[in-house]
Protein backbone atom coordinates (compact mmCIF):
# COMPACT_ATOMS: atom_id res chain seq x y z
CA UNK A 1 0.00 0.00 0.00
CA UNK A 2 2.80 2.03 0.71
CA UNK A 3 3.34 2.26 -3.41
CA UNK A 4 -0.49 3.03 -4.45
CA UNK A 5 0.29 5.94 -1.69
CA UNK A 6 3.24 7.52 -3.28
CA UNK A 7 1.81 7.42 -6.56
CA UNK A 8 -1.52 8.97 -5.33
CA UNK A 9 0.18 12.20 -3.58
CA UNK A 10 2.15 12.44 -6.97
CA UNK A 11 -0.59 12.52 -8.86
CA UNK A 12 -2.09 14.42 -6.28
CA UNK A 13 0.60 17.04 -6.12
CA UNK A 14 0.69 17.28 -10.44
CA UNK A 15 -2.84 17.51 -10.82
CA UNK A 16 -3.33 20.42 -8.18
CA UNK A 17 -0.20 22.17 -9.47
CA UNK A 18 -1.25 22.44 -13.06
CA UNK A 19 -5.09 23.10 -12.09
CA UNK A 20 -3.87 26.22 -10.46
CA UNK A 21 -1.12 27.30 -13.22
CA UNK A 22 -4.51 27.05 -15.36
CA UNK A 23 -6.88 28.73 -13.73
CA UNK A 24 -5.13 31.25 -11.64
CA UNK A 25 -2.36 32.33 -14.59
CA UNK A 26 -3.08 30.61 -17.81
CA UNK A 27 -7.13 31.49 -17.86
CA UNK A 28 -6.81 35.03 -16.60
CA UNK A 29 -3.82 35.75 -19.59
CA UNK A 30 -5.65 34.78 -22.31
CA UNK A 31 -9.51 35.73 -21.70
CA UNK A 32 -8.75 38.95 -19.63
CA UNK A 33 -8.80 41.33 -22.95
CA UNK A 34 -12.23 42.76 -22.39
CA UNK A 35 -13.80 40.66 -24.68
CA UNK A 36 -16.63 37.75 -23.50
CA UNK A 37 -15.53 34.61 -21.92
CA UNK A 38 -16.72 31.16 -22.21
CA UNK A 39 -20.03 32.46 -24.33
CA UNK A 40 -21.55 33.65 -20.94
CA UNK A 41 -19.79 35.91 -19.38
CA UNK A 42 -20.27 39.05 -21.29
CA UNK A 43 -16.67 41.03 -20.42
CA UNK A 44 -13.73 40.95 -18.56
CA UNK A 45 -11.89 43.45 -16.83
CA UNK A 46 -9.18 44.46 -19.70
CA UNK A 47 -5.68 42.91 -18.01
CA UNK A 48 -3.96 41.89 -20.78
CA UNK A 49 -3.95 43.63 -24.59
CA UNK A 50 -5.40 41.88 -27.16
CA UNK A 51 -2.73 40.26 -29.17
CA UNK A 52 -0.24 40.56 -26.97
CA UNK A 53 2.42 38.45 -26.16
CA UNK A 54 1.02 37.77 -22.35
CA UNK A 55 -1.94 36.73 -24.04
CA UNK A 56 -0.71 34.25 -26.86
CA UNK A 57 1.34 32.73 -23.60
CA UNK A 58 -2.12 32.35 -21.55
CA UNK A 59 -3.62 30.73 -24.67
CA UNK A 60 -0.72 28.62 -24.87
CA UNK A 61 -0.88 27.90 -21.28
CA UNK A 62 -4.44 26.88 -21.37
CA UNK A 63 -3.96 24.85 -24.82
CA UNK A 64 -1.39 22.47 -23.66
CA UNK A 65 -1.54 22.29 -19.97
CA UNK A 66 -5.61 22.35 -20.02
CA UNK A 67 -5.00 18.71 -22.12
CA UNK A 68 -2.26 17.98 -19.74
CA UNK A 69 -4.31 18.03 -16.92
CA UNK A 70 -7.27 16.36 -18.49
CA UNK A 71 -5.45 12.99 -19.24
CA UNK A 72 -3.58 13.30 -15.78
CA UNK A 73 -6.85 13.67 -14.10
CA UNK A 74 -8.02 11.30 -14.90
CA UNK A 75 -4.46 9.28 -14.00
CA UNK A 76 -5.37 10.85 -10.75
CA UNK A 77 -8.86 9.77 -10.34
CA UNK A 78 -7.61 6.05 -11.11
CA UNK A 79 -4.58 6.63 -8.07
CA UNK A 80 -6.67 7.40 -5.67
CA UNK A 81 -9.83 5.48 -6.30
CA UNK A 82 -7.01 2.11 -5.82
CA UNK A 83 -5.46 4.01 -2.93
CA UNK A 84 -9.01 4.25 -1.15
CA UNK A 85 -9.84 0.63 -2.19
CA UNK A 86 -6.80 -0.44 -0.60
CA UNK A 87 -7.00 1.59 2.34
CA UNK A 88 -10.45 0.81 3.18
CA UNK A 89 -12.30 3.81 3.11
CA UNK A 90 -15.68 4.55 2.73
CA UNK A 91 -17.41 5.77 0.17
CA UNK A 92 -18.38 9.58 1.20
CA UNK A 93 -14.12 10.19 1.96
CA UNK A 94 -13.55 8.70 -1.32
CA UNK A 95 -16.03 10.20 -3.29
CA UNK A 96 -14.58 13.72 -1.67
CA UNK A 97 -11.63 12.91 -2.25
CA UNK A 98 -12.01 12.89 -6.07
CA UNK A 99 -14.07 15.68 -5.97
CA UNK A 100 -12.09 18.32 -4.63
CA UNK A 101 -9.69 17.23 -6.96
CA UNK A 102 -11.36 19.43 -9.32
CA UNK A 103 -10.87 22.50 -7.29
CA UNK A 104 -7.79 24.99 -7.25
CA UNK A 105 -6.31 24.76 -3.20
CA UNK A 106 -8.55 22.78 -2.06
CA UNK A 107 -6.67 19.97 -3.99
CA UNK A 108 -4.16 20.49 -1.82
CA UNK A 109 -5.63 20.33 1.59
CA UNK A 110 -7.91 16.75 0.26
CA UNK A 111 -4.30 15.41 -0.44
CA UNK A 112 -3.20 16.49 2.88
CA UNK A 113 -6.36 14.88 4.29
CA UNK A 114 -6.27 11.67 2.68
CA UNK A 115 -2.64 10.74 3.47
CA UNK A 116 -3.21 11.63 7.11
CA UNK A 117 -6.07 9.21 7.45
CA UNK A 118 -4.41 7.08 5.63
CA UNK A 119 -1.27 7.04 7.87
CA UNK A 120 -3.07 7.37 10.77
CA UNK A 121 -5.13 3.87 9.75
CA UNK A 122 -1.86 2.15 8.49
CA UNK A 123 1.01 2.07 11.18
CA UNK A 124 2.85 -0.10 9.15
CA UNK A 125 3.42 3.10 6.30
CA UNK A 126 4.83 5.18 8.64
Amino acid sequence: MKAALLRYRVMATIVGVLLVVLILIGVPLANFDGSSMWGFIPSTPELVTPGSSAQHVGEAITEYLGVAHGWLYMVFLVTAFMLGRRADWEMPFLVVTLVCGTVPILSFWAEHRATQRTLAEHAELR
